[in-house]
């Protein structure tokens, strides 16, 4: 277990190491088995957050994101956090005035997050296999830039599927309705 462990954080290291030596505008954290995001990577990248702009941190165990990532990679324009375990980001995610894209799918939410509404560069939200039920609508319809909201595989109610354009002008993706069954 511990050779496991060492492997990851020495893959985890190589990675940082890579982005920091090459000083490419993307860090790629996937699949790294990472619990929360490492303290030790703030140090080893500050010469260059400002030029971060994609991070992928999906298929990992986080619970949750702290706000010291989100004001560190400030300026992020992608983020794909897909199939960890939050439930919830916190509200420094509206300080991230250029982020245009972020995947949250296969997580644990049960309401859209919305400190997401706040964000007026947000292009496309991927929130596909979580527990959303309620959707904040018309924070939504005045989201001016976003393009795509990816609700599938979501038990949201059905007065979600009556918004139509022109009150939403962006693709609603949602799963097909279940046919009623009649006893």
């Amino acid at each position: 277990m511990q050779k496991r462990m060492g492997e990851a954080v020495a893959r985890v290291a190589r990675k940082v190491n890579h982005t920091v030596e090459n000083k490419t505008d993307s860090l790629d954290l996937a699949n790294c088995k990472l619990m929360t995001f490492p303290v030790g990577i703030y140090k080893a990248m500050r010469s260059v957050t400002e030029g971060i702009h994609h991070i992928s941190l999906a298929n990992n165990e986080l619970k949750s994101l702290s706000s010291r990532f989100v004001t560190t990679f400030s300026q992020l324009r992608e983020l794909n956090l897909s199939g960890n375990y939050l439930h919830r980001l916190p509200e420094e995610v509206t300080s991230l005035l250029h982020l245009r894209a972020i995947n949250l799918s296969r997580n644990r939410f049960r309401r859209f997050p919305e400190p997401l509404a706040a964000v007026t560069t947000l292009e496309t939200i991927d929130l596909e296999e979580n527990e959303i039920a309620e959707v904040p609508a018309e924070q939504l319809a005045s989201m001016t830039s976003l393009r795509s909201l990816n609700l599938r595989a979501n038990p949201v109610g059905p007065e979600l599927r009556l918004l139509v354009r022109p009150l939403v002008p962006f693709d609603l993706l949602l799963s097909p309705e279940e046919p009623i069954h009649k006893a």
